[in-house]
C-alpha cells in the first residue's frame, strides 16, 4: 500500500472541493483548478478531508495512488497558498526586464529573449531588499498550478543554464552548480 496515497488531504477553510465521478474541481482564494483523474483511483470527500484510493490491487492502479493524491494535495495548496520558484541571473551584463506581462531576458546573445507567461502565471523582479522592480537580476514566478510554475520556471532557466567554468547564467534560487577549474597553462611549447 502506498504510504503517501493512504494519508488523506486536509481541505483547508475557505477552500471547497467538489468531486464529480473522475472530475474534481478545487476553489480557494487564490483561483479555481479542475483534473480528472485515473479510472483506476476513486476521490472520496469526507467533511474536513479527501481520501485517494484505489479501485483494484492492479499494479497501474497502485503507481497511481501516490501520484493521485500527490496532484489532489497540490491543488489544494495552490487554491489556498500558491507557488513560487525564485531564479537568479548571475553574469556581467546579464538581466531581465519586464514591461506589461512580458519578461525581457538580457543574457548576452545578439538579441533580447522575450518570455510570455501562461494564463495564470505572473512574472515578477524583485531586488536583494525584497522590493519588486522593473529591471533587475531577481526572477519570481507565480501560480496556483505547481506544475505549470514548474515549467515556466525551467523554461526561463534553459535561456541560459549556469555555465561550469565562472557559473555565468540563471539558476534556481539556492541550486548548487559545480565548478570545474579551467586551464592551467603549464606545460605549452615553446
Amino acid at each position: 500500500m502506498s504510504r503517501i496515497g493512504k494519508r488523506p488531504v486536509p481541505i483547508p477553510p475557505k477552500v471547497t472541493v467538489e468531486v464529480a465521478g473522475q472530475e474534481v474541481k478545487v476553489k480557494g482564494p487564490k483561483g479555481e483548478l479542475k483534473r480528472v483523474f485515473h479510472p483506476l483511483i476513486e476521490i472520496v470527500k469526507g467533511e474536513k478531508e479527501v481520501q485517494v484510493n484505489r479501485r483494484d490491487d492492479s499494479r497501474p492502479a497502485r503507481q497511481l495512488h501516490g501520484l493521485s493524491r500527490t496532484l489532489l494535495h497540490n491543488m489544494v495548496m495552490g487554491v489556498s497558498q500558491g507557488f513560487e520558484k525564485r531564479l537568479e541571473i548571475q553574469g556581467v551584463g546579464y538581466r531581465a526586464s519586464i514591461t506589461g506581462k512580458v519578461m525581457t531576458l538580457n543574457m548576452g546573445y545578439s538579441h533580447p529573449v522575450e518570455i510570455h507567461p501562461p494564463e495564470g502565471i505572473t512574472l515578477e523582479i524583485e531586488d536583494n531588499t525584497g522590493k519588486k522592480v522593473n529591471q533587475g537580476t531577481l526572477i519570481v514566478v507565480n501560480g496556483i498550478d505547481k506544475e505549470v510554475v514548474g515549467s515556466v520556471a525551467a523554461k526561463i532557466r534553459a535561456v541560459r543554464p549556469p555555465e561550469v567554468y565562472k557559473g555565468k547564467g540563471i539558476r534556481y534560487k539556492g541550486e548548487f552548480v559545480r565548478r570545474k577549474a579551467g586551464k592551467t597553462g603549464k606545460g605549452g611549447k615553446k
